[in-house]
């Protein structure tokens, strides 16, 4: 039984199995170099200059795309510091907003309703204005 699932040893050298390995240059070719005619050497340049250009195009896609995600973490940086520069300037706003709104609630405690009412006759004085500026158009 062990005989059966033990592969035979020519399967276990590598070189018996995938043939002669590329040369140290990391170029292979298909051709084999030993019968080799000058029409066959010239379709094997060919068919290297066209794998060479297919490489140098695919290497100026993989540079842009490489440009292109450089820039959006750029953008995604810049982004985030205007917003966090945003954020402060929105938190500031909020305490000037909340200290001038605290002011004007002492301010009305003190005088009582009578500003109410002028709020009331400033609202009716800007409604009145738009209303002579729409059938004015």
């Amino acid at each position: 039984m062990s005989q059966r699932l033990r592969p035979p040893s020519t399967l276990r050298d590598r070189s018996a199995l995938l043939g002669v390995t590329p040369p140290p240059s990391g170029r292979s070719s298909p051709f084999d170099q030993s019968s080799y005619e000058p029409l066959g050497h010239r379709y094997v340049d060919d068919l290297e200059n066209q794998n060479d250009e297919a490489l140098e195009g695919l290497s100026a896609k993989v540079r842009l795309l490489k440009d292109i995600t450089i820039g959006i973490g750029n953008e995604v940086r810049e982004s985030t510091i205007q917003l966090s520069q945003m954020n402060d300037a929105f938190t500031e706003t909020g305490g000037i907003l909340a200290g001038t709104f605290r002011r004007m609630n002492n301010m009305a405690e003190r005088q009582g309703c009578r500003w109410l009412w002028y709020i009331v006759f400033l609202i009716l004085v800007f409604w009145f204005f738009i209303i002579v500026w729409w059938f004015r158009r």
